[in-house]
């Protein structure tokens, strides 16, 4: 059975209900936010995301090892985000260009920024080696060439891992995972030992170590276990065959509760990692995005109508699958709290709840309880905060929603709801196609 509204609050720490402010989030009035911003809007908690970076900060504190973290870059790439992490400590795992430059753009140096990524062009491996990135997470063969010939012609030397595809299925949806042999990235496990040796003769090129990540949204430790042992047995045949390994990058994947149900804890990670790598004198780095930042993030929408279809009640939102794609592109289960308490305590009955974008799959929820909502009536959409306002596109000419940041009491705007205008500000009309009468 799904959680009710009241069980999903009270798993979400900087989430409350106020008798008369309705839905709060830390000390914020998300109604107050939809007032100012109108919705569609999403909004985060400052605190939420401090206090899981710290979490799993202190996880690793305690199992004794020395972790570094990069934050996952693409979970959620907005300026402020970015600051608030580089604040607490944390470099970045980047898997563009584009988040290369948009982490350096919020604070964070260079020397604490990987690079992720099955498709690295030319052009984004000069940057990142102009730039003196920490590691380059190699994805190929191919890809080691082109990087070493690109380096010796800049004059430079490139510290890179080599990406390992260990081939371990992790239990989670097939368009998240990675580690599986078959998926696109990382080098086949049985093809690292020769690709690193013949990397460390390569020019330019400073081969450090390895680094695997399994996928998104993990919520048990096995995959973990099994690919983490894998690449700790590459670490043993590679310095016996007298290589230099300094640094195994563990990836991220770690999942949480959409449905308050449990899930792995970072110290169970930690302990995970201690088993595998513990004693081995590696430098360890982590890449987590979504445990960050998914359940500090809300997207706010409106009741547009509600709707009778036959024998169902429909819920019609002014936000929409262009605005959180999730639900449509992997199924995923999202909370939908109402923001009123008032609503929060009215009899409740299966609902749909549907987007206005024309598109048969525009579904956030199916039979899902909730009351008897009426036109201008708020909810949010909990557990937004990663894979969401990253993934927006302005689908049906839909503008790009307003964003805030909530830290304690106050809150401030952190991207304005975009005009309708800029969709096509950047158009051009050749000269061929005459002014219309």
């Amino acid at each position: 059975m799904d959680p009710t509204p009241a069980e999903l609050i009270a798993a979400r720490p900087h989430l409350s209900m106020h008798a008369a402010d309705g839905l709060l989030m830390e000390g914020v009035p998300l109604n107050a936010v939809a007032d100012a911003l109108g919705t569609p809007t999403w909004v985060y908690a400052a605190g939420a995301m401090r206090a899981r970076y710290r979490a799993l900060a202190a996880a690793f504190d305690r199992a004794g090892l020395s972790a570094r973290i990069h934050y996952a870059v693409k979970a959620n790439d907005h300026l402020a985000v970015l600051r608030l992490f580089a604040a607490e400590g944390a470099g970045a795992d980047v898997v563009s260009g584009g988040e290369l430059l948009r982490a350096r753009a919020a604070g964070i140096p260079a020397a604490d920024i990987v690079f992720s990524g099955v498709g690295k062009t030319d052009d984004e491996l000069r940057l990142a080696v102009s730039q003196g990135i920490a590691q380059i997470n190699l994805e190929s063969a191919e890809e080691l060439d082109r990087l070493s010939a690109l380096a010796e012609a800049m004059g430079g030397t490139a510290r890179v891992v080599l990406r390992v595809n260990p081939d371990v299925a992790a239990d989670t949806h097939t368009k998240i995972a990675t580690g599986r042999a078959g998926d696109k990235f990382g080098i086949p496990y049985v093809d690292i030992v020769p690709l690193y040796a013949r990397a460390a003769r390569l020019p330019g090129i400073r081969p450090v170590g390895l680094a695997v990540h399994l996928g998104s949204q993990i919520m048990d430790m096995a995959p973990f276990a099994a690919g983490y042992a894998r690449i700790a047995s590459l670490v043993t045949a590679l310095r016996a065959a007298g290589e230099t390994v300094t640094t195994v990058d563990c990836g991220g994947g770690l999942g949480i509760g959409y449905r308050n149900q449990p899930a792995a804890l970072p110290e169970a990670l930690a302990g995970t990692i201690r088993h595998a790598f513990g004693g081995k004198d590696l430098h360890l780095a982590l890449e987590p995005g979504r445990w960050l930042v998914a359940s500090a993030g809300v997207l706010l929408a409106s009741v547009i109508q509600p709707k009778q279809a036959g024998a169902h009640r429909m819920v019609v939102l002014d936000a929409a699958m262009n605005d959180l794609v999730r639900p449509a592109m992997y199924d995923a289960w999202h909370g939908i709290v109402p923001v009123s308490a008032v609503d929060h305590v009215a009899a409740a009955s299966p609902a749909y709840v549907v987007g206005p974008v024309c598109e048969s799959g525009d579904v956030f929820a199916r039979g899902r309880h909730l009351p008897a909502l009426s036109a201008g009536s708020r909810v949010a959409i909990l557990d937004a905060g990663a894979y969401g306002a990253v993934m927006s596109s302005t689908y049906n000419a839909r503008p790009l929603a307003a964003a805030a940041l909530v830290d304690g009491a106050r809150w401030a705007a952190i991207r304005p709801r975009q005009n309708v205008q800029a969709l096509w500000a950047d158009d051009q009309i050749p000269d061929w196609l005459a002014t219309p009468p």
